[in-house]
Protein backbone atom coordinates (compact mmCIF):
# COMPACT_ATOMS: atom_id res chain seq x y z
CA UNK A 1 0.00 0.00 0.00
CA UNK A 2 1.81 2.97 -1.30
CA UNK A 3 0.68 6.72 0.24
CA UNK A 4 -1.66 7.43 -2.16
CA UNK A 5 -4.03 4.87 -2.09
CA UNK A 6 -7.45 5.49 -1.77
CA UNK A 7 -6.58 9.03 -1.79
CA UNK A 8 -8.38 9.46 -4.73
CA UNK A 9 -12.05 8.80 -5.21
CA UNK A 10 -11.70 5.21 -7.20
CA UNK A 11 -8.33 4.64 -5.52
CA UNK A 12 -6.58 5.28 -9.02
CA UNK A 13 -3.53 7.63 -10.00
CA UNK A 14 -2.75 7.68 -13.56
CA UNK A 15 1.04 8.33 -13.97
CA UNK A 16 0.30 11.88 -15.91
CA UNK A 17 -2.35 13.00 -12.89
CA UNK A 18 1.46 11.47 -10.38
CA UNK A 19 3.42 13.89 -12.99
CA UNK A 20 1.03 16.91 -12.48
CA UNK A 21 0.81 16.30 -8.99
CA UNK A 22 4.88 15.85 -8.53
CA UNK A 23 5.14 19.23 -10.63
CA UNK A 24 3.03 21.09 -8.45
CA UNK A 25 4.59 19.77 -5.21
CA UNK A 26 7.99 18.57 -6.00
CA UNK A 27 9.36 20.27 -8.69
CA UNK A 28 12.22 17.93 -9.85
CA UNK A 29 9.16 15.49 -10.80
CA UNK A 30 7.65 17.56 -13.56
CA UNK A 31 10.04 15.59 -16.65
CA UNK A 32 9.04 12.02 -14.55
CA UNK A 33 12.88 12.52 -13.02
CA UNK A 34 13.33 11.63 -9.20
CA UNK A 35 13.99 14.48 -6.51
CA UNK A 36 17.36 13.33 -6.48
CA UNK A 37 18.17 14.77 -10.02
CA UNK A 38 19.02 18.16 -10.64
CA UNK A 39 16.18 20.69 -12.26
CA UNK A 40 17.00 21.75 -15.62
CA UNK A 41 17.36 24.95 -16.02
CA UNK A 42 14.96 26.15 -18.79
CA UNK A 43 12.29 25.25 -16.49
CA UNK A 44 10.13 28.62 -18.02
CA UNK A 45 8.18 29.40 -14.84
CA UNK A 46 9.87 31.22 -12.31
CA UNK A 47 6.91 31.63 -10.26
CA UNK A 48 8.61 31.53 -7.09
CA UNK A 49 12.16 31.20 -6.07
CA UNK A 50 11.67 28.25 -4.22
CA UNK A 51 10.30 26.18 -7.20
CA UNK A 52 13.55 24.93 -7.93
CA UNK A 53 12.94 22.44 -4.59
CA UNK A 54 9.32 22.61 -4.28
CA UNK A 55 7.39 22.50 -7.71
CA UNK A 56 6.22 25.22 -9.03
CA UNK A 57 4.43 27.24 -6.33
CA UNK A 58 7.11 26.34 -4.10
CA UNK A 59 5.87 23.08 -2.87
CA UNK A 60 2.42 22.13 -0.32
CA UNK A 61 3.12 25.47 1.81
CA UNK A 62 2.99 27.81 -1.87
CA UNK A 63 0.02 25.58 -3.02
CA UNK A 64 -2.18 26.45 0.06
CA UNK A 65 -0.89 29.75 0.11
CA UNK A 66 -2.17 29.97 -3.64
CA UNK A 67 -5.23 28.86 -2.54
CA UNK A 68 -5.89 31.00 0.55
CA UNK A 69 -5.02 33.81 -1.39
CA UNK A 70 -7.57 33.60 -4.00
CA UNK A 71 -10.27 33.36 -1.06
CA UNK A 72 -9.89 29.54 -0.52
CA UNK A 73 -8.81 29.17 2.54
CA UNK A 74 -11.42 27.42 4.44
CA UNK A 75 -11.19 24.51 1.52
CA UNK A 76 -7.33 24.22 1.91
CA UNK A 77 -7.56 23.86 5.66
CA UNK A 78 -10.26 21.18 5.30
CA UNK A 79 -7.56 19.29 3.11
CA UNK A 80 -5.05 19.77 5.73
CA UNK A 81 -7.18 19.54 9.01
CA UNK A 82 -8.57 16.44 10.65
CA UNK A 83 -12.04 16.57 9.82
CA UNK A 84 -13.85 16.22 6.27
CA UNK A 85 -12.32 17.03 3.43
CA UNK A 86 -14.05 20.06 1.34
CA UNK A 87 -14.12 19.79 -2.93
CA UNK A 88 -12.82 22.64 -5.24
CA UNK A 89 -14.48 23.37 -8.22
CA UNK A 90 -11.83 23.29 -11.11
CA UNK A 91 -12.49 26.39 -12.29
CA UNK A 92 -12.04 27.81 -9.02
CA UNK A 93 -8.42 25.30 -8.55
CA UNK A 94 -7.28 26.80 -12.11
CA UNK A 95 -8.19 30.12 -11.14
CA UNK A 96 -6.14 29.83 -7.97
CA UNK A 97 -3.00 28.19 -9.54
CA UNK A 98 -2.78 30.48 -12.55
CA UNK A 99 -3.06 30.25 -16.07
CA UNK A 100 0.79 29.79 -16.83
CA UNK A 101 0.94 27.05 -14.19
CA UNK A 102 -1.47 25.23 -15.18
CA UNK A 103 -0.50 25.80 -19.43
CA UNK A 104 3.12 24.41 -18.05
CA UNK A 105 1.78 21.41 -15.91
CA UNK A 106 -0.31 20.25 -19.32
CA UNK A 107 2.39 20.38 -21.22
CA UNK A 108 4.59 18.18 -19.07
CA UNK A 109 1.89 16.03 -18.81
CA UNK A 110 0.28 15.71 -22.59
CA UNK A 111 -3.03 16.52 -20.90
CA UNK A 112 -6.26 19.18 -22.21
CA UNK A 113 -5.88 22.07 -19.73
CA UNK A 114 -9.58 21.08 -18.61
CA UNK A 115 -9.21 17.24 -18.13
CA UNK A 116 -5.75 18.49 -16.02
CA UNK A 117 -8.25 20.69 -13.94
CA UNK A 118 -10.91 18.10 -13.60
CA UNK A 119 -8.87 15.37 -12.21
CA UNK A 120 -6.40 17.63 -9.99
CA UNK A 121 -9.33 19.19 -8.31
CA UNK A 122 -10.87 15.43 -7.83
CA UNK A 123 -7.43 14.15 -6.46
CA UNK A 124 -5.88 17.14 -4.50
CA UNK A 125 -8.36 16.96 -1.10
CA UNK A 126 -7.28 13.26 -0.51
CA UNK A 127 -3.29 13.96 -1.78
CA UNK A 128 -2.94 16.78 0.59
CA UNK A 129 -5.10 15.16 3.23
CA UNK A 130 -2.43 11.97 2.72
CA UNK A 131 0.63 14.35 3.40
CA UNK A 132 -0.84 16.21 6.06
CA UNK A 133 -1.81 13.12 8.55
CA UNK A 134 -1.89 15.19 11.78
CA UNK A 135 -2.90 17.96 10.17
CA UNK A 136 0.79 19.56 10.17
CA UNK A 137 2.20 20.52 6.90
CA UNK A 138 5.44 18.41 6.59
CA UNK A 139 9.10 20.13 5.16
CA UNK A 140 9.50 19.84 1.48
CA UNK A 141 12.07 17.01 1.79
CA UNK A 142 9.00 14.96 3.54
CA UNK A 143 6.57 15.70 1.02
CA UNK A 144 9.48 14.97 -2.14
CA UNK A 145 10.11 11.43 -0.40
CA UNK A 146 6.55 10.65 -0.75
CA UNK A 147 6.24 10.72 -3.86
CA UNK A 148 9.64 8.63 -4.35
CA UNK A 149 8.23 6.06 -1.80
Amino acid sequence: MGLFDNAVPGGNITKPLMIALGALLVGKMLSGRSAEQPDQPQTPVPADPAASDGGLLGGLGGLLGRLKDAGHGNVADSWVGTGQNQSINANDLGAALGPQVIREIAQRTGMDEGELLKQLSTALPGIVDKLTPNGQVPQQHQVASAFNS
